[in-house]
Formats: structure tokens, C-alpha cells, sequence
């Protein structure tokens, strides 16, 4: 039996520096190193003082917000903020309220009071609307939901209660590290190669066919799988799928404008062979090369 088996030398390989090593906001700073020496700057979450010298305690990117310095980590659970978007998963049904999994410390939580009624209806819930909870949403379904509050102790608040949330249908779900999703003023985007992500800030990613904004009336709950996903739309999903994981392995920031740069970039190798190390620090290269054209 044959197989293919890809050999390449040493000095083929693709070993391209990501980081900007001038550029200290974009550079990966490790545990016990030096981040500043200046004076006047305070320390934030991630940081420690000694010698007069604010150090890195995680691995992570420096963030600085005016005098105050902290270092995000890279690898970490999510810790939610209020606006945030999110993609999440119903783990339990309990009483008058969903038990979600959004990648945080603690299991979130969606209140009944918090979600849509269908057909829109604006009242109070009851006894009957308690008992229909499982019809609403039920173990193991997926939905996109904003933050509405983040308690004392972690536990994060969640609501549905725009007609951009609900549950989600057909596609794939991607799982990065938070940290790599870049704050944007929106994380729905329906990109022009012909797919709709939701990059939600808890680095759960929903990739999925451009759908019809159909059955919005039904306060979204409802779910169509009933349409047939065509090759071609499962490619560009897959793609696109592939695309981020290149980004994400190279540390980069996953926002709209860099996943459709990637995806652009990766045209010229086949689906498959965006799993290959040197076909992702390629796209990775030639990505950040033209998001630094587009900011000078």
C-alpha cells in the first residue's frame, strides 16, 4: 500500500518571525521578564514589582491603558465583561434558568426573563413558559448571547434579548484562546467569500452558511436544517476553518479583516494542505505583511 509522504529539507523550512520585537505591545513577554523600567507606570493583573521593574507573572501580550501596564495571558479561561458577545453551550436545564458553558472559570448562567419569547411577546414568565424551557433550548445546543452582568463571584449573566442572538443552526464551532480575539464594535460578520462568523470574545468561533433572516418571530429559538448545505459552501466554511486555526497557531488576532486576508491568501493551496506547518506560517507571513500595509 502507497502512501504520500512530504519530505522537506532544513533549509526549506518556513521560520518567520511574527512578532515585531521593536514594537513592545505586540511582543510575547515570558514569566520573570522585564516588561518596563520606567518609572511612574502602575502594575495591572498579570504583572509583579521588583527591583523598581514591573515583571511579566504569565506569558502574554503587554496591554497599556494610559500609566496602567498589564499582560494578558495567552493560554487562560475566559473572564467575561459586560457587552461582551459570546458563543456558548446549554450544559443543564434547572429551574427558571440555563446552565451555559462559555469557556469561563464557572458555568454562566441565561434567566428565562432574559431570552425572547417567541413570537416576541413582551410579558412576564410563567408556570407554563417554565415547563416549555426544554423546547426553548436544551442540553447540547449552541447559542450566541451577550454578557449582562458579571457577579462577585464569576459567574457571568447572560441575555438573548436581540433578534441577532439565539440558537445557532448549521455549521462548525472553532475553539481558540480568548486572547486572541480582537475587541471589535461587532462580531457578526457575513464575509464576502460567501460565509457568516461570529467571533465571540469567549474564543468560541461559529462559522456557518450566509442563512435567510427568516423565523426571526420566533424570538430565536428556531432552527433550519432543513436547507441543504452545497459542496461549495462547505469548502469555503472549511477553509475558512483552517485559515484560523493557521492564525490562531501563530498567535495572531482573529478579527474579520485578518480571517478574510488569510482566507485570500490561502486560494493558492488546496483545503487540505492548509493543515501543513509551512503552508500556516505562510499565510500567517503574508497576512500580517498586508494588515501592515493597510496600517500605514
Amino acid at each position: 500500500m502507497e502512501s504520500n509522504v512530504i519530505i522537506r529539507l532544513a533549509c526549506d523550512r518556513v521560520d518567520i518571525p511574527l512578532f515585531n520585537e521593536e514594537e513592545r505591545s505586540r511582543r510575547l513577554f515570558t514569566p520573570g521578564e522585564i516588561v518596563t523600567s520606567e518609572q511612574g507606570f502602575m502594575r495591572g493583573h498579570g504583572t509583579y514589582m521588583e527591583d523598581e521593574n514591573i515583571k511579566s507573572s504569565v506569558a502574554g501580550v503587554m496591554v497599556q491603558v494610559n500609566k496602567l501596564i498589564t499582560v494578558k495571558a495567552l493560554k487562560g479561561r475566559y473572564v467575561g465583561e459586560i457587552g461582551d458577545v459570546v458563543v456558548a453551550r446549554v450544559t443543564e436545564v434547572q429551574e427558571k434558568r440555563w446552565k451555559v458553558d462559555t469557556n469561563s472559570r464557572l458555568d454562566s448562567v441565561l434567566l428565562l426573563s432574559s431570552v425572547n419569547l417567541p413570537g416576541g411577546e413582551l410579558r412576564r414568565r410563567g408556570v407554563e413558559d417554565e415547563k416549555q424551557m426544554r423546547k426553548y433550548l436544551q442540553e447540547g445546543d449552541l447559542i450566541s448571547a451577550e454578557v449582562q452582568n458579571v457577579h462577585s463571584d464569576g459567574v457571568l449573566s447572560l441575555h438573548t434579548r436581540s433578534l441577532k442572538y439565539g440558537k445557532l443552526s448549521q455549521g462548525i464551532l472553532i475553539k481558540v484562546f480568548p486572547s486572541l480575539i480582537q475587541r471589535r464594535k461587532t462580531h457578526f460578520h457575513n464575509l464576502p467569500c460567501g460565509a457568516s462568523i461570529i467571533l465571540g470574545n469567549n474564543g468560541f468561533i461559529w462559522i456557518s452558511p450566509i442563512m435567510n433572516a427568516e423565523g426571526e418571530g420566533a424570538g430565536g429559538f428556531t432552527q433550519n436544517l432543513d436547507d441543504v448545505v452545497t459542496k461549495q459552501d462547505r469548502e469555503t466554511i472549511a477553509r475558512i476553518r483552517n485559515c484560523i486555526l493557521a492564525l490562531a497557531h501563530c498567535k495572531m488576532m482573529l478579527y474579520d479583516t485578518s480571517i478574510l486576508f488569510a482566507y485570500e491568501e490561502s486560494l493558492k493551496y488546496e483545503v487540505q494542505e492548509l493543515l501543513h506547518q509551512e503552508v500556516m506560517s505562510d499565510i500567517a507571513f503574508l497576512t500580517q505583511h498586508r494588515l501592515a500595509l493597510l496600517e500605514k
